[in-house]
Formats: C-alpha cells, sequence, structure tokens
C-alpha cells in the first residue's frame, strides 16, 4: 500500500468533513419535519449548526427546497389548531432547564461562599460603624447588578447566534471572492 502524500490526507478529511455536515443538514430537515417546525435555509442551517453557504450549496439546496414546498402544501389545518410540542421534546427541553437550574444554584453558591468569606475578612478589619455603611453599600449595589444581570441575560443569549449569522456571513463573503476571483479575466 502506497503511502498517501499530506493534501491526499487533507483532501480525504475535507470530503468527510463535508459529508458529516451534509448529512447532519439532511437529519435536521428529517427532524424539522417530523416536528412541524417552519423550515427555511437560514433556519436550517442554524438548527444543522452549519454555514448558510452549505445550505444553498449543489445537493443540499434541493432538499431543503423540498421540504419547503412540502410544508407550503400542507394543509393549513395545523396552524388553525396550533402545534403542540412532542412529549420527547418536552422531555428534552425540561432536562435541559433542570440542568441549567443545577448549574445557576451551584453557581449561586460558590457566590454566596466567596460573598460570607469576603465579608468576613472585611469584618475582622473594619469597626460596626463603617461595616453597617459597607453593607448598606454592598446590598444596594448587589441589587444593582442583578437588576443590571436581568437585563442583560436575553442579550447575552443572542450571542451564539449573532456569531454563526456572521461566521455564515464571512465564509459566504470569502465563496464570493473566491467566484468573483475565478470569473476575472487574466
Amino acid at each position: 500500500m502506497a503511502a498517501r502524500t499530506p493534501s491526499e490526507v487533507l483532501a480525504e478529511s475535507r470530503r468527510k468533513t463535508s459529508f458529516l455536515k451534509r448529512q447532519r443538514v439532511l437529519d435536521t430537515i428529517r427532524l424539522m419535519l417530523d416536528g412541524g417546525e417552519p423550515i427555511s435555509f437560514a433556519v436550517v442551517a442554524r438548527a444543522a449548526n452549519v454555514s448558510t453557504w452549505l445550505v444553498y450549496a449543489e445537493g443540499v439546496r434541493e432538499h431543503v427546497q423540498a421540504a419547503i414546498q412540502r410544508q407550503e402544501q400542507a394543509p393549513v389545518v395545523a396552524a388553525a389548531q396550533g402545534r403542540r410540542a412532542r412529549p420527547a421534546s418536552l422531555h428534552a427541553d425540561l432536562a435541559m432547564a433542570r440542568e441549567e437550574i443545577k448549574e445557576l444554584r451551584a453557581e449561586r453558591d460558590q457566590f454566596r461562599v466567596a460573598m460570607r468569606q469576603q465579608l468576613g475578612h472585611q469584618l475582622d478589619q473594619i469597626s460596626n460603624r463603617k461595616l453597617t455603611e459597607r453593607i448598606t453599600e454592598l446590598t444596594e449595589t448587589n441589587r444593582k447588578l442583578e437588576h443590571e444581570l436581568v437585563q442583560l441575560r436575553p442579550l447575552a443569549d443572542h450571542v451564539p447566534e449573532l456569531e454563526r449569522d456572521l461566521a455564515a456571513a464571512r465564509t459566504s463573503l470569502r465563496q464570493m471572492i473566491r467566484d468573483g476571483n475565478q470569473h476575472k479575466p487574466t
């Protein structure tokens, strides 16, 4: 058996990665159809965690278009009746919520321990009057920070989505530049 060159190894790796990503897109389309979720190119790309460029690529685009057409031809009855979540979906959401609650509780407990240690250290160094003023100040600061955290949490939830969209836009731009360079007359 002849040894493969690095370029052959790289090419094989890229083919395999491409195949796996395309399969993930097809699986995502199937799951979205089964779950009755609305399908679009961007939604499929986001759900499959691939670039939007890939869902428009030949061999994948046809599957997305077929799924969109299939949904368009579906009776309007489902929308009138409202869609119900499947039990498996509800169980998955519940499990994720429980895990997040567990993580938040652990984080809260860590903060409590750290806060107690810090306050204990300060108690040793400050008089009672200064301590009372400091506790009041810290309590007010804590309330403000909790309020800011509540306001910022929805924004933080959008960061991964925006990062994926940015990455997809960059990939599309690179592809457009490549395509433009290939079509330039020499």
